[in-house]
């Protein structure tokens, strides 16, 4: 028998998650992974290395509490927010039993999670403008867990209606978790759901310190939830998740002083955002502009193959959103610096279409 006949059937054909460094490119324009632009600055002062970490770091963990609104013993911190999605189905998901579901064009995680852990996964496309199709996912959820609803979605940018997401949790109450992904709510934070937890007792919260916070690098997300919940995932995540570096610095980007250059990073990053929009709508090339929430937006291109190419060829590296559902002709644009845009402004204008 070879080692990869060993190995569980559905990892032998996994597909797993393409990631911005796992797609590559050699160029100098990063665009493709909705990271901040430029490193912030942190300093290290533990020094206890010869020690295991905490488990949940006190410090991070009281700092995000205050920064979120919630009790402590409402937040669970992880290695980003993906461990939190991979978490709740090891906890909440019977393999060959239970299901969980979403609904494309969303984040690719939530499916090569369920693949891993060999729990069926089930999808319900949104429609056409990537809101919940609210009476295709009632069809759906017999046997489905856990519910993710990325918001603002990635890759399309836009808030899931709250009035929608009412609905579903009325609609899951007593029968599944529903996951509001919020790693980009940081630029609309109005549009969270986290005042709703006491209401929704089966509501989990996803978030990170990866695109606000710009810290992409540290691999730190947090489980916001109901106590019950947060003790069953205490029970499955690792002993140690994150080391004593990342919880340091962690601790610092979330303490008061933090929070308020974070919020300063999002003013900066919303009106660099407009400059694009507006300079993207006068290119021949560009067919629409989708409105955005986020950190990127998604544009329609003419020929957007031939395209996103040529940028990758210049060292303009974009995400190529092409194999999405609903997304043909779409390139997604992590917003950058001020002399970025202009590389994306300019390549962009001399195709010719």
């Amino acid at each position: 028998m070879s080692i990869e006949e060993l190995a569980r059937a559905n990892v032998r054909t996994l597909v797993p998650y393409q990631s911005a460094r796992r797609l590559g490119g050699k160029g100098d324009v990063w665009l493709n992974a909705n990271e901040y632009p430029t490193p912030v600055e942190y300093q290290l002062s533990a020094q206890t290395l010869n020690r295991y970490p905490e488990c949940q770091p006190a410090a991070v963990i009281n700092n995000y509490a205050q920064y979120a609104g919630v009790k402590a013993e409402q937040v669970l911190v992880s290695r980003g927010a993906d461990e939190g999605i991979e978490l709740l189905i090891r906890a909440f998901c019977e393999p060959g039993q239970d299901a969980v579901l979403f609904c494309p064009p969303t984040y690719g995680m939530y499916s090569v999670s369920a693949e891993t852990l060999g729990v069926e996964y089930r999808t319900v496309p949104a429609l056409e403008n990537w809101q919940l199709d609210l009476q295709a996912i009632a069809d759906k959820l017999d046997g489905v867990k856990v519910v993710y609803v990325c918001s603002p979605n990635n890759p399309t940018g836009q808030i899931v209606n709250p009035q929608d997401f009412r609905v579903l949790l009325e609609m899951t109450r007593d029968k599944a978790l529903v996951v509001a992904d919020e790693a980009y709510i940081e630029f609309c934070p109005q549009a969270s759901l986290v005042g709703w937890l006491e209401e929704y007792p089966h509501l989990v919260i996803l978030r990170t310190l990866s695109k606000a916070f710009a810290l992409a690098g540290l691999r730190c997300g947090f489980t916001l939830a109901n106590e019950e919940i947060i003790r069953l995932l205490l029970k499955v995540i690792a002993p140690y998740p994150l080391s004593t570096p990342v919880a340091d610095i962690a601790a610092q980007a979330t303490s008061p002083q933090g929070i308020l250059a974070m919020r300063e990073r999002v003013a900066a990053i919303l009106d660099e955002r407009q400059y694009l929009v507006n300079a993207l709508k006068n290119i021949p090339c560009v067919e629409q502009v989708f409105p955005s929430e986020t950190n990127y937006i998604l544009v329609r291109i003419t020929a957007s193959s031939a395209v996103f190419k040529s940028l990758w060829d210049q060292g303009i590296i974009l995400r190529d959103q092409n194999k999405q559902p609903s997304l043909s002709g779409c390139l997604r644009i992590t917003i950058g610096t001020r002399e970025e845009s202009q590389r994306v402004i300019d390549a962009l204008s001399a195709e010719k279409v």
